[in-house]
C-alpha cells in the first residue's frame, strides 16, 4: 500500500475559521500571495512565518502554476 500523502493545504473551521493554511501551521496560503505581491521574497516569506517550510512554499507555487497551465490549454 501507498504511504499516504499529506495535504498541502488544509482549511478547518476550527483553524482560522476555515482560512485555508499551509498544513501543520496556522499560516493562511493567502499571506504567501500578499508578499509575493508586495514584492518581498520567498526567503523574506520563510523568516516570517518559520513554521512553513521552503518544500511547502514550492509545492504550492508548482501546483498553482500546473493549474493555471491546465486551463489556459
Amino acid at each position: 500500500m501507498a504511504p499516504s500523502k499529506t495535504p498541502l493545504i488544509t482549511s478547518s473551521p476550527d483553524v482560522l475559521g476555515g482560512t485555508p493554511v499551509f498544513s501543520g501551521t496556522r499560516v493562511p496560503v493567502q499571506t504567501l500571495i500578499e508578499y509575493l505581491e508586495g514584492g518581498e521574497t520567498i526567503d523574506d516569506f520563510l523568516q516570517g512565518f518559520p513554521t512553513v517550510t521552503r518544500d511547502q512554499v514550492i509545492a504550492f507555487l508548482e501546483e498553482a502554476k500546473t493549474r493555471m497551465l491546465a486551463k489556459a490549454s
